[in-house]
């Protein structure tokens, strides 16, 4: 039963990331854009999806308060800059997003839209400060509480969320080319197609850096499933790369949805059957089974949870249905 709690919280959480990125990855892409007309649009096509998208966080925050309390503890004390940075992130994207149409006057707006740049930058980095971290290990003590939070200041970290933060750009670029009119589509196809580089370079480079710190080594308990999960990330990105150029958007969006929800997998698997890997004392390494609460919470979760993820599933279908195409009312090709 712990191993079904465990999928759903990263099923939820990665649905989260591809979801919600590709808010954050508009967001970026707003700082290379000066024209207010071209910015109001990118924020026009991800505005019907933002709100709800993130309804998905709330849900993954709900299963680790509910089905993993050790572990909520212990994330929220021992990654308390990154969850803080990444919490303020997600509000200054809402808030952005909200209020820039609120003032009268362009410098308003422009203000508006710099907060959400920084919001999604926060964002981003703050989640794949997270994912690295639990990849990487962190110091937890026999007592069962992690010490300090200098594990999140390591050249690993800092490599995996610039990591995140391209895939998150490439990301909301690719969600563009299929709602934005085709004229204006047409160019983020091409910025996006020269994100993949960007993309595969970052995540290259944070597998190098991984390779060389002995506690990744030492966090990995299941090193072939991270091999696995790696390739399968580069062929993502890969086919991304290979549907830009034929201008298939869908396929394009699609490579790039797996290419977010798979770190999220990458770490689930590599440490699994641990939590929380100690790189201080192995013996104090927090299991799936220790971190989760008893069996009959567990049911009790589930009977409460059943109806959860049908409704959130419908939902995000709906809201797709409803705002389907581009934002000019034509449908784009898919595939």
């Amino acid at each position: 039963m712990e191993l079904a709690w465990y999928a759903l919280l990263g099923l939820f959480f990665a649905v989260y990331l591809v979801l919600g990125g590709y808010d954050y990855g508009v967001g970026l892409l707003l700082a290379r854009d000066t024209d207010p007309a071209r910015r109001r649009a990118a924020l026009n096509a991800v505005g019907p999806f933002f709100l709800g998208n993130e309804v998905w966080l709330v849900a993954a925050v709900g299963i680790l308060f509910g089905a993993f309390p050790v572990l909520e503890g212990e994330l929220l004390s021992g990654f308390y800059p990154a969850v803080l940075g990444a919490s303020t992130g997600v509000v200054l994207v809402t808030a952005g997003v909200q209020l820039r149409s609120r003032p009268a006057g362009q410098r308003a707006r422009s203000r508006w839209d710099r907060i959400v740049v920084v919001g999604s930058a926060l964002a981003a980095l703050g989640w794949g400060a997270v994912l690295a971290g639990l990849l990487q290990g962190v110091p937890l003590r026999a007592d069962g509480h992690v010490a300090g939070v200098t594990h999140l200041f390591t050249p690993f970290v800092a490599a995996a969320a610039l990591a995140v933060v391209a895939l998150v750009a490439l990301h909301g670029a690719t969600f563009l080319t299929l709602r934005l009119p085709a004229a204006d589509a047409a160019p983020v196809g091409r910025l996006a197609a020269r994100l993949v580089p960007v993309a595969l370079t970052t995540v290259g480079a944070a597998t190098v850096v991984g390779l060389l710190s002995a506690d990744v080594r030492a966090a990995a308990q299941q090193p072939l499933a991270a091999v696995l999960l790696l390739s399968l990330l580069v062929t993502a990105l890969l086919t991304a790369r290979a549907a830009l150029a034929r201008r298939r958007p869908g396929l394009a969006f699609a490579a790039t949805c797996a290419a977010l929800a798979l770190p999220v997998a990458l770490v689930g698997a590599t440490i699994w059957p641990y939590a929380l890997v100690s790189t201080v004392d192995p013996g104090a390494s927090l299991t799936v089974a220790d971190a989760a609460a008893s069996t009959p919470t567990l049911r009790l979760l589930g009977w409460l949870t059943l109806p959860l993820l049908p409704a959130l599933l419908g939902f995000q279908a709906m809201c797709w249905w409803v705002f389907r195409g581009r934002t000019d009312g034509r449908a784009p090709v898919y595939w």
